[in-house]
């Protein structure tokens, strides 16, 4: 049995964060959910730059929306949901089986919404409805001006992936606007039960500190970071509020581990994979991680619900001069500004591929 469909039967999602045309032209991707136990996929402006620019997959279709008038954004949106839509109907027995549990893609509104509460919200409505797909994720940052987008999103039945998430605070702010919205839902006689998660990044913790911390704590601060968030979900999934949303008939918001490929070559290539292996979780991984993974991967346990030793090893890091809270501010407006630049590109990308077809009629 391979190690995916292990983790799969533990209880943990196994997410693709990619996607391309051609992976699912080719049927790789229909192959990973029949072979590895994929559940699941997410996507971001960075991934939709790399499959547009690396590529000639898209040409036809680029060439065909300028002649139908769509241009920039509004072209990138309609080639993207092209892509999801067709993903999301390879995950749909999946969703239908799991009973909408799993099964989902995500798109992003614009990362230069990341600080427009209106602008998010009308964009994460009008993007699925545009959709038509019940298993596709809007995704919203979870920065101070996304928080409240969220909350209004999931009341009007939106399903939310809350992304740029980086700290047990910034999560639990995150879930707690998904909660107001179905707390309001239930109020207004409304169906309770819209899906969501909550991403936190991983990685960029470790990418941060590189340098700047003894080297016996070496790729230890975002696991550390992420068994205190994960006790602060099994905390906050018993809690009498939770408990009072379940028993309307509502869903955990499910927390989803993001930014797990290793960065650095000298650790194991499934560094993350191996330490958050969790039940009612989900991991977003590269394409090369989810090879990786079933190639040589092995477990070596479940997350502990307590967190284990994570505040020891903060404390550590703590000592070393790390100011945790600091930082979690400072990633996630990077990453913010990240997503900004990674947009930016995608759009010169476009503009560049429409100019260059244009010229070729």
């Amino acid at each position: 049995m391979k190690t995916t469909q292990k983790l799969h039967e533990m209880g943990q999602s196994l997410w693709l964060d990619n996607i391309t045309r051609g992976l699912l032209n080719s049927g790789t991707l229909r192959r990973y959910i029949q072979e590895f136990s994929v559940t699941g996929l997410t996507s971001n402006p960075t991934i939709f730059d790399h499959a547009i620019k690396n590529s000639h997959d898209y040409d036809d279709a680029i060439s065909r929306k300028l002649r139908e008038g769509w241009v920039g954004e509004t072209m990138f949106f309609e080639l993207a949901l092209e892509d999801l839509r067709q993903a999301a109907d390879l995950f749909r027995p999946i969703h239908d089986q799991t009973n909408r549990v799993d099964g989902w893609v995500s798109l992003e509104v614009s990362p230069l919404l990341a600080h427009d509460t209106a602008g998010t919200l009308d964009a994460a409505k009008e993007l699925h409805a545009r959709a038509g797909r019940p298993n596709l994720f809007i995704k919203i940052p979870g920065t101070k001006e996304g928080l409240p987008a969220i909350e209004e999103a999931i009341f009007a039945g939106v399903p939310v992936n809350v992304t740029l998430l980086f700290s047990r605070e910034q999560y639990v702010a995150a879930a707690e606007a998904y909660l107001r919205g179905i707390e309001r839902r239930i109020a207004a006689g409304l169906k309770p039960d819209v899906g969501s998660v909550a991403s936190m990044f991983i990685s960029r913790w470790d990418v941060a500190v590189t340098g700047k911390a003894p080297e016996n704590l070496r790729n230890q601060l975002g696991i550390a970071i992420a068994k205190r968030t994960y006790k602060a979900y099994r905390t906050l999934i018993d809690s009498p509020r939770w408990q009072q949303i379940l028993n309307a008939g509502a869903r955990p918001q499910r927390l989803l581990w993001a930014s797990t490929g290793t960065k650095d070559p000298a650790a194991s290539d499934l560094l993350y994979i191996k330490a958050l292996a969790a039940p009612f979780t989900v991991n977003t991984m590269p394409e090369g991680t989810l090879n990786a993974l079933a190639d040589h991967g092995e477990l070596e346990g479940i997350l502990p619900a307590h967190g284990g030793d994570c505040e020891e090893v903060l404390a550590r890091f703590a000592e070393a001069g790390i100011d945790i809270d600091a930082l979690a501010v400072q990633l996630q407006d990077e990453g913010a500004k990240s997503f900004v630049k990674s947009w930016k590109e995608l759009m010169a990308c476009i503009a560049s591929k429409s100019e260059a077809l244009n010229m070729a009629v």
